[in-house]
């Protein structure tokens, strides 16, 4: 019998996050991929550095890349030091792969990055979403819900 998988994975280092992703998308489904690095891009991402604000992931065949991530190069490295913005591999399971290759060609959805981080286990890991993109008047309405919401919180606070 399989072991059940965790609702929320267990993040023990956030390196980077993309915070836009949730604003610009409806999230349907998140999953937790590995990602195949480089030595130098690992030393580079536990010091911190790495942005994922303007990358998606693209399934290619039976392979899921991850592209336009940006890990700096590291500053101690020497010649072998890695290319900051090249493509990255994402390890998934190939029920997980077939499942994400169906919803983007059937259902036009995107594959986006939420956030790159360590795990308990410190091996650094992707949560990937299935989104489907947002009109500009879902954008709004996700604005006034948020501006509600604090207003209520502010009025709580001060009726105590």
């Amino acid at each position: 019998m399989a072991r059940p998988r965790p609702e929320a994975f267990d993040k023990k280092k956030i390196v980077a996050e993309n915070r836009r992703a949730r604003f610009e998308y409806f999230l349907e489904d998140v999953f937790e991929a590995g990602i195949a690095l480089q030595g130098t891009e690992v030393k580079s991402l536990r010091f911190g550095e790495g942005n994922i604000a303007e990358s998606y992931a693209e399934v290619k065949g039976e392979q899921v890349w991850l592209v336009n991530s940006n890990i700096p190069e590291f500053s101690h490295g020497n010649r072998f030091n890695h290319e900051p913005k090249r493509p990255r591999k994402l390890l998934l399971h190939e029920r997980e792969i077939a499942r994400m290759h169906g919803a983007v060609e059937r259902k036009g959805m995107t594959l986006v990055p939420l956030s790159i981080y360590f795990n308990s286990r410190g091996k650094a890991k992707v949560e990937l979403a299935l989104a489907k993109g947002k009109k500009t008047h879902d954008k709004r309405e996700t604005i006034k819900e948020r501006d509600w919401k604090r207003d209520q919180q502010r009025i709580m606070k001060a009726h105590g």
